[in-house]
């Protein structure tokens, strides 16, 4: 099985929404790395200029910072996702998070000149560029949720809300790593937990 074959497959889901002419769909999908590492492997440092963009074919990736010495869970990435540090990658500027895996995980690696080069070809294409557009802000609008989640919800219906949302997260990762993610400790999330349990049993 020829390499290219292996992974225009991986990425039929982004082939569907970017209709792209089949050359340069092949030249991007050409320019990827495919790289197996780890759990508890650094892909970017908090303070690194991001040289990197990532799509996730199997396990799960963290992004975190550090609060005055404490680690804090911003964001998971699952299987079938890409990311990088976006303000990093497009601006040259110290990456404000680190990236991590948390299981070993198979990725794929594209360079920022090799997406400079396709991103001039979605621009010049008002429907790619729209499609692109859209993608980029889904996940801008998970990060807003995110924080306006901290503002309004309590732990509790974080919690819930995740349960419901994204249930891969509770049944693969830790539970410390949950717990940094919703702004509490792994106390607090056992209480919750058992709070839940114990009003479904009512």
């Amino acid at each position: 099985m020829s390499p290219f074959f292996f992974i225009s497959g991986m990425f039929e889901h982004i082939k569907n929404r970017f209709p792209f002419p089949k050359e340069k769909w092949r030249k991007f999908l050409g320019s990827f790395e495919r790289v197996e590492v780890p759990a508890k492997t650094l892909l970017l440092k908090e303070g690194e200029i991001s040289c990197n963009a990532y799509y996730l074919e199997k396990g799960i990736v963290r992004a975190w910072y550090n609060n005055d010495g404490k680690d804090i869970t911003f964001q998971f990435f699952l299987e079938n996702t890409m990311f990088s540090s976006l303000e990093s990658f497009k601006k040259g500027l110290p990456s404000m998070v680190s990236f991590e895996t948390i299981e070993p995980c198979i990725l794929y690696r594209i360079s920022k000149p090799d997406v400079e080069s396709f991103l001039e070809d979605v621009y010049q294409n008002p429907e790619l560029r729209n499609l692109f557009m859209d993608a980029l802000f889904e996940r801008v609008f998970d990060y807003m949720k995110h924080f306006f989640s901290f503002i309004k919800d309590t732990p509790q219906q974080r919690y819930l809300n995740l349960t419901k949302e994204k249930p891969e997260i509770i049944k693969r990762v830790s539970q410390h790593y949950i717990a940094s993610y919703l702004g509490i400790t792994t106390v607090h999330l056992s209480r919750i937990k058992s709070k839940i349990l114990k009003e479904r049993l009512e």
